[in-house]
């Protein structure tokens, strides 16, 4: 780059400044509720986090109270169940993904060099879903109507004849609107990391942390669909009476665990890979060297996400299953020690290599060694069948997680949160109150939860609200209680500490820890566009290479060094070697997402009520605000290619062949696909496994409807694929044609749902987990038709509004992606469904 007088250069950045200023700022008022700029829903999602977490701490200090004596009376049982499970839902659900999220729609624009994220609009949606499902779960306790089966709701406990009252459709119903945001958010991560980089920011030049992230955000997509199912199935259950989890009529109760567990599992990764990621970003700057082994730790941290997929039944080593199925998940079990040693190793690696400089970031970091490493050997030894079968259900499995999770999540994310503080703020902290409040935690919770692992081993079963005295549980239950409020008092003072810098911290210009990642490459606290211009990136600490690198674009000396009649871009950059591809036109203020998030609340709430007369409003309601956010971007004519800057003339998105929104249609597919292949394999696993089967009298499923079905969904997938292909050739011939096809696709999806109302006239779904799984099989295949007609018919009338051409028709391939993809999952489910159970099911089965 040039370098200019220093007092031109100025005067060029502050120009640029205000025209992007005038052109990206959220005005206060009314107009924050339409806010989709990635810093406020970040900071939005990071701070309602929080709130849960203070919540869910003081539920936690009720608990510890009600255990500190024996037959003590804080809290009965009823009480105590509530409580209990509300304290896990919220920190599991509520505070730690949640937390990540935020943390990332923060943080990837600025560590990836971009101005925002590839779709504004659904981190905003997102964050309206969770805060509206988490404060329903949340809130349910002040009205006596709070869950009470455990925050894993296993049945037949959380099943209608055990739990009678709402509490248990709350959980349900507001954890799955909740799950909304996750993957909206999931989605969001990835196709920003994979797409919206700073041009030569290649995969091997990204920020660690976005590697982790990236990993982390796959997961969500496998992970969170098998839970998302088996809460619609159990609602389904306990509303309507289709037996999935009853075994008197052919269901099984050990489906909602695997289902569970299928989330679980790897959700605690889905947790720690993040924490992981900030400890890879920040102990090398403060170790002064580059980490060692970035390709090695790259290697383990994929290797993690994929290991954690394959141990969901490392939680149900107590309940009867084959041995030798055991054996395999108890060495799967411990293998995935293997990547997770990679990574503490190459941080002990960096750390011997280079200079330490003892911050208190890196306070909470050392912190995280000791306990994490210690829940990792606890860990080893529950993987061990016989020992985990003596301590299954113990206070021993109670210290453990919470060695995993508050050593490998809360300690790094509160070294993360000084760390990037500064960023976020623009101030640093005066005052010495944080190493004392980590040395409250440190010691608090090592009290609390070591003592914990004594009460396991002698014997104290979990969620248990009291205890007779006499049995050797009073003296360390005493302690861990008191360890409990001494961990609260460190979390006080943090917060404190933090007040206290936001309020009265010294001011500093820029990069106060001389790290060399982007985010430490614009001025304190950042502005709304992040860069006044885009960088060109050579290496992996791109401030270390060029100093001069934040005046060089504050100037406007970099990609999109201008705006252009008031739009806000950022750059779309190709997969592997991040070429400039696009220009990403993003949107300003919007309430859309708002409104379809309060439509969508109407949907559940209605539900939750039993107000099902009600249920399709919210439904039609959430598809009209929907509909005109999609619509709002068309464009009438094609645009003419651009200047980005730099020499690099680029298309804008809409006309470019695979947008950003072509690219989130994939990923959106894989995690349906794994919902689909949730159900399968509980179809599978009920045929083969479930009491009761095959039902006295099977579902009567015609097979012309069947046969026509099965047409249908090849014929509206056909026209979806034959109107992307006349589509990208121009022409008023072929746009008739495209047309044409997407009228075809519309009446096709149509017939194929009078079809699976045919089918499904031949089932009776209260009698049989048979005819249910059936129902639910059919269900599916008709939610993905109809999706697959309003998709076409949207796309008819953008084409018939001019919004369509050879070079704008992102829309029409979309809309064919989803009808391939529901032609070949509804032929697998047609398949299913009338296949015999008899055909599922061994000769003779061992439980």
């Amino acid at each position: 780059m040039t370098e200019p007088g220093t007092a031109a250069r100025r005067a060029r950045a502050i120009r640029l400044h205000r025209a992007l200023h005038a052109v990206w700022d959220t005005p206060p008022g009314w107009a924050r509720l339409g806010a989709v700029n990635h810093s406020i829903v970040g900071r939005r999602f990071m701070l309602t986090a929080l709130f849960f977490f203070v919540a869910a701490g003081l539920l936690a200090m009720l608990l510890r109270t009600q255990l500190a004596l024996p037959l003590n009376d804080v809290l009965g049982p009823g009480a105590y169940a509530q409580v209990v499970t509300l304290h896990g839902t919220v920190m599991m659900f509520l505070f730690a993904i949640p937390f990540i999220e935020g943390m990332a729609l923060y943080l990837l624009p600025k560590l990836l060099g971009a101005r925002d994220l590839a779709f504004p609009r659904l981190s905003a949606f997102g964050y309206w879903c969770y805060l509206i499902g988490g404060s329903v779960v949340l809130g349910s306790i002040a009205f006596g109507a709070a869950p009470d089966g455990g925050w894993f709701m296993y049945t037949p406990l959380s099943s209608k004849p055990y739990s009678p009252g709402i509490g248990a459709d709350v959980w349900l119903l507001g954890i799955t609107f909740v799950e909304v945001s996750a993957i909206a958010a999931a989605v969001e991560i990835t196709v920003t990391i994979l797409k919206v980089r700073a041009p030569g920011m290649s995969l091997g030049r990204m920020p660690i942390m976005a590697w982790y992230l990236l990993v982390t955000a796959l997961m969500i997509l496998g992970g969170f669909p098998p839970l998302i199912l088996g809460s619609v199935l159990l609602e389904v259950e306990r509303a309507f009476g289709w037996p999935f989890f009853s075994p008197e009529k052919g269901g099984d109760p050990l489906l909602w665990q695997h289902l569970f567990w299928l989330f679980g599992h790897p959700e605690v990764y889905i947790i720690f890979l993040p924490a992981a990621g900030a400890i890879s970003t920040i102990l090398p700057v403060f170790a002064r060297r580059p980490i060692v082994g970035y390709a090695w730790v790259v290697s383990a941290v994929v290797a993690l996400g994929f290991l954690s997929f394959g141990l969901w039944v490392h939680h149900m080593f107590a309940t009867g299953l084959p041995r030798l199925s055991l054996a395999f998940f108890s060495a799967a079990s411990l293998l995935v020690a293997v990547p997770t040693g990679v990574q503490v190793f190459a941080w002990l690696a960096t750390l011997a290599k280079g200079r330490p400089v003892l911050t208190l970031p890196m306070l909470y970091i050392l912190g995280f060694f000791f306990v994490f490493v210690a829940g990792g050997l606890t860990g080893v030894m529950v993987a061990i069948v016989p020992f985990d079968e003596q301590v299954h259900d113990t206070h021993f499995v109670v210290a453990h997680l919470h060695y995993v999770l508050i050593g490998g999540f809360v300690l790094p994310i509160l070294g993360a949160i000084y760390y990037w503080l500064p960023q976020i703020s623009g101030r640093m902290p005066v005052f010495g109150l944080g190493k004392t409040a980590f040395w409250l935690i440190f010691a608090g919770f090592n009290i609390t939860f070591l003592v914990m692992h004594w009460t396991g081993l002698l014997g104290m079963p979990r969620r248990v609200f009291t205890y007779e005295a006499g049995l050797g549980w009073h003296a360390p239950n005493l302690i861990s209680s008191v360890g409990a409020f001494v961990l609260t008092m460190g979390f006080a003072l943090v917060a404190l500490d933090l007040f206290l810098q936001l309020r009265h911290g010294r001011s500093f210009r820029r990069d106060p820890w001389n790290a060399g990642t982007l985010e430490w490459a614009m001025p304190t606290p950042p502005a709304s566009y992040a860069f006044a211009s885009l960088p060109h990136v050579a290496s992996r600490d791109p401030l270390h290479d060029d100093p001069t690198l934040p005046q060089c674009l504050a100037a406007g000396e970099g990609y999109l060094g201008r705006v252009r009649e008031g739009r806000m871009e950022t750059l779309v950059v190709s997969m592997v070697d991040a070429k400039p591809e696009q220009i990403l036109v993003l949107p300003n203020q919007d309430r859309g997402p708002l409104w379809t998030a309060l439509s969508l609340a109407v949907f559940f709430g209605a539900l939750l009520a039993s107000l099902y007369w009600l249920a399709p409003v919210g439904l039609v309601l959430t598809l009209v605000f929907a509909w005109r956010w999609a619509a709002s971007g068309a464009m009438r004519a094609d645009p003419p290619p651009e200047d980005a800057g730099r020499g690099v003339v680029l298309p804008l998105h809409v006309a470019a062949a695979r947008p950003p929104t072509w690219w989130a249609m994939p990923f959106l597919l894989l995690a349906d696909a794994i919902l689909f292949s949730s159900l399968a394999f509980g179809v599978v696993f009920l045929a083969a496994f479930a009491p009761g089967w095959p039902a006295p009298s099977p579902p009567d499923l015609p097979g012309v409807a069947a046969l026509v079905c099965a047409a249908a969904l090849v014929g509206a997938g056909s026209a979806g694929v034959g109107a992307g292909w006349a589509n990208r050739r121009a022409g008023i011939a072929r746009g008739v044609a495209r047309d044409a096809c997407l009228a075809v696709a519309a009446v096709a999806s149509t017939v194929a749902l009078g079809a699976l109302a045919r089918l499904a006239l031949g089932l009776a779904p209260t009698s049989h987990a048979h005819h249910a799984v059936v129902g639910a099989l059919l269900a599916y295949v008709a939610l993905h038709a109809t999706v697959g007609l309003i998709l076409s018919a949207f796309c008819l009338r953008l084409s018939l509004g001019g919004a369509i051409s050879a070079l704008r028709r992102s829309p029409v391939e979309i809309a064919a992606m989803w009808q391939l993809y529901t032609a070949a999952t509804g032929l697998v489910a047609l398949v299913l469904a009338l296949l015999a159970p008899e055909a599922l099911r061994p000769p003779e089965v061992v439980r």
